[in-house]
């Protein structure tokens, strides 16, 4: 059994609205995005971030922010793109969570708010880095929650400590 599993939600870069004849799933990155994306890889490559198994929903900007940080974690995680993750509510990706392989030490899921940052809030306990993820949860930001010794089948409300939260405006 592990020391502590780790999940990892990041919310897509910021996309682009450039062309509204666009459908909402294959809106792309906006530069702005892009930027965005390029910190939060830098701060997965300083924090050693080392997911074993990535859950990225299908759309575009949520497989683009994914495609921008993957060089930066270091090893081949396995990883799955879903189409249920494309506007998911916080239920559902728990429901996801839920039915993850108990090999997996370490999750990352790339989705959407509001259902990233209401799973955040469902998941952690009080704490200070709570309070700054209850304001807001802006795109490429990328929250870290600890659960212990905790299966993932029995992840539930406050069961996790949120031990990181990183904003890339904050990251330089």
């Amino acid at each position: 059994m592990v020391e502590t599993r780790h999940l990892f939600l990041l919310r897509h870069a910021k996309s682009s609205w450039d062309e509204p004849s666009i459908d909402d799933h294959d809106r792309p990155l906006a530069p702005r995005g892009r930027r965005a994306a390029a910190r939060i890889a830098d701060y997965v490559t300083k924090r050693a971030i080392r997911p074993d198994l990535i859950l990225c929903s299908s759309a575009m900007r949520a497989q683009q922010t994914l495609e921008r940080i993957a060089p930066s974690l270091g090893r081949e995680a396995e990883i799955h793109i879903e189409r249920s993750l494309y506007g998911a509510t916080e239920d559902r990706l728990l429901e996801r969570l839920h039915a993850l392989p108990d090999e997996a030490d370490s999750v990352m899921l790339i989705g959407h708010n509001p259902g990233v940052q209401d799973l955040a809030l469902l998941l952690a306990r009080e704490g200070p880095l709570r309070t700054t993820l209850e304001d807001k949860f802006p795109t490429a930001g990328l929250a870290t929650l600890a659960f212990g010794r905790l299966a993932w089948k029995d992840l539930d409300a406050e069961s996790g400590e949120l031990v990181d939260f990183a904003v890339p405006r904050r990251l330089g």
